[in-house]
């Protein structure tokens, strides 16, 4: 088993999970992180972590996409180590619809 973030993470982007992980398996995109399944030691330390319950197991129905598109983008985007700030619209769009096709930038974070 490992974890998935999916797109609840997407125009939020909280970092609270990246201070507990104790492989530094997230990675940073311009608006969401993604976990780097072949690095993830599946502790499950950063799941409650997520205010946006973003972060889940690949056990779940649906997740086997989100498995795949996190492995995507983990190899293309700068590993985060640090916590930083959520996105100016977070609140806003926490729980929102529709994020992938709204708002998802394949931009690596910065």
């Amino acid at each position: 088993m490992t974890y998935i973030v999916n797109d609840k993470c997407i125009a939020c982007k909280y970092t609270d999970c990246v201070e507990v992980c104790p492989v530094d398996c997230f990675y940073e995109g311009e608006n969401m992180l993604v976990i780097h399944p072949d690095e993830c030691i599946d502790c499950g330390v950063c799941e409650p972590e997520c205010p946006a319950d973003a972060i889940r197991p690949d056990t779940e129905p649906e997740a086997e996409k989100w498995v795949e598109f996190n492995r995507k983008y983990s190899e293309l985007w700068p590993v985060i180590i640090e916590k930083k700030d959520p996105l100016p619209e977070a609140e806003e769009r926490d729980g929102e619809e529709g994020k992938l096709e709204k708002y998802f930038s394949e931009a690596p974070g910065g």
